[in-house]
This record gives structure tokens, C-alpha cells and sequence, in this order.
């Protein structure tokens, strides 16, 4: 067995499954494993599109590059995810990324939302990472080996994703009081999309223990930002809901134009690489 097929649960840095580790091991999830995968990675491909937006726009040089990081750990999240997923149907995580229409990608809303001012990306990433902690922690003990070795590796990551939000947060809420309005409108524009993080989907009652009940995180994660808020003077906003549906491949009006921006390189250069 060559090193690159030793352990599917390699995860300290350094050694950690890398998405080359995952292409070439022997294990295939099943379709619908496969499927949950691509929730997973498609998250995590979307979100990181957005925030590399900020690269050389963010407020400060430091902050450049958390943002630039926090990106880029999501595409390391969503290449191990994909590749596991496109194992499933001999498909190349390029093939996933770029070679998919829009109805057939399964992000959620939240993360195809616009990046607005800096405060409504904070608010929306603090969401994100609360959420994400939350569901790669519960991973770790999947039954799937490689979800279980992928999670493993990126909630490391998300704990300081997630303490880059919370500190935002309170810097922003606690400031001036312009910080504190846009911190709030932030909030404001992102908790409708928050309901269809815990929506439970059929999906999920086929993959046994390899994946976590969305609902079953909602409790947590709402003690978790409830305290971020008290602790920052914010109320949970009162905002109804969105329709969401990203799991079943109806998305907002947003994703097309990501997608356009993203896929275009790879659809006018097919097969090339850097």
C-alpha cells in the first residue's frame, strides 16, 4: 500500500487526507453519500467564490488575508468533498466545480448571498462557521471513513474561522455607532437564510450514520450564536424566512452569475491547468 493509501484518517497537519489521497484510495460512497458529499462541497465551493471577492478590497492588509486564508481553507473543504463525491460516478472534482449547470449544484442560499458591506459578510460568516463547526464535529464520527478524515481536518479550520467572525462581531457591534447600524443590517439581510441550514431533506434517511440530521444541529447552534449576540448587545433579528430549496437544486437568483464568473476559464480552456 503506497503512503498516499496508508490511513483515510490522516489528520494532523502535514499529513492530512489531501482531496490526490482521496482520488486514488480504493473506496466509493454510495450515491447517496456521494450526494451528501456534494451538499458538503458545493457549501464550501460557493462561499469561498464570495470571499475571494475581498482579496485586495478588505478594510485592512490583515485582514486581506484572514479573508484570503478563510477562502482558501473553503476550497480545500470543498476539493476533498467533491473528489470524494465524483468518486461515486468517475467524475473529476473539476468536472463537479466546473462542469455542472446550475440546477444540478446543491449550495444552500446563505452562501450564493452577495457579500454587501464588510459588516454583512461578517454576519453571514459567522453564521457559516458556527454552522459548519457544529456539522463537522458531529462528522468526525461518521461512519463513512473519508467524511469522517475530511471533517477531521476542516474543524480545525473553522474554529478559527469561527473565532474570526465572533471577534468581528463584537468589534462591530461594540464601535462607532455607524459600525454598529451596518452590524446590525448585516444580521438583518442574512437571517432569513439561516431556517434552511437545519431543513432536513430525504437524503438524508438513506446514508445511515454517515451524515448528521441537519435539525439536530439547530439547538446547538443557537445556544452558540445566541451567546455571540448577548455578548455583542444584539437582538436575533425578526425576519421571516426564505424559501431556500438549494439542497433539491432551486437556487436564488444569485448562483448563476457566480458560476458564470467561475466556470468560464474552465469552460473556454477545457482540460487546462496551472
Amino acid at each position: 500500500m503506497s503512503e498516499a493509501n496508508a490511513s483515510a484518517t490522516r489528520i494532523t497537519p502535514g499529513n492530512a487526507l489531501r482531496p490526490e489521497d482521496i482520488a486514488l484510495r480504493d473506496a466509493r460512497p454510495s450515491d447517496a453519500v456521494g450526494q451528501y458529499a456534494l451538499w458538503l462541497g458545493d457549501d464550501a465551493l460557493i462561499l469561498a467564490q464570495r470571499l475571494g471577492w475581498w482579496i485586495s478590497r478588505a478594510p485592512e492588509l490583515e485582514e486581506d488575508v484572514a479573508l484570503a486564508n478563510i477562502a482558501l481553507d473553503q476550497i480545500g473543504h470543498a476539493r476533498s468533498f467533491l473528489t470524494y463525491a465524483g468518486r461515486a460516478w468517475d467524475r473529476t472534482e473539476d468536472d463537479l466545480a466546473y462542469f455542472r449547470r446550475e440546477p444540478e449544484f446543491r449550495s444552500v442560499h446563505l452562501v450564493e448571498q452577495p457579500n454587501g458591506d464588510f459588516a454583512r459578510t461578517i454576519a453571514r460568516q459567522l453564521v457559516v462557521s458556527l454552522y459548519q463547526w457544529e456539522l463537522y464535529s458531529r462528522l468526525v464520527d461518521s461512519t463513512d471513513a473519508t467524511i469522517a478524515a475530511i471533517a477531521a481536518k476542516a474543524v480545525k479550520e473553522v474554529d478559527y474561522h469561527r473565532d474570526h467572525s465572533i471577534q468581528w462581531v463584537l468589534r462591530l457591534a461594540l464601535g462607532t455607532d455607524e459600525s454598529r447600524r451596518r452590524m446590525i443590517a448585516g444580521l438583518t439581510l442574512t437571517w432569513p437564510y439561516v431556517d434552511e441550514l437545519f431543513a432536513d431533506h430525504p437524503l438524508i434517511d438513506g446514508i445511515d450514520g454517515a451524515g448528521v440530521r441537519p435539525s439536530t444541529l439547530r439547538a446547538p447552534f443557537d445556544a452558540a450564536i445566541r451567546s455571540v449576540l448577548d455578548e455583542a448587545d444584539l437582538e436575533r433579528p425578526a425576519v421571516p424566512g426564505a424559501v431556500g430549496g438549494g439542497r433539491s437544486g432551486r437556487h436564488s437568483e444569485h448562483l448563476g452569475y457566480i458560476l458564470a464568473e467561475m466556470q468560464v476559464l474552465a469552460r473556454e480552456h477545457p482540460g487546462a491547468s496551472w
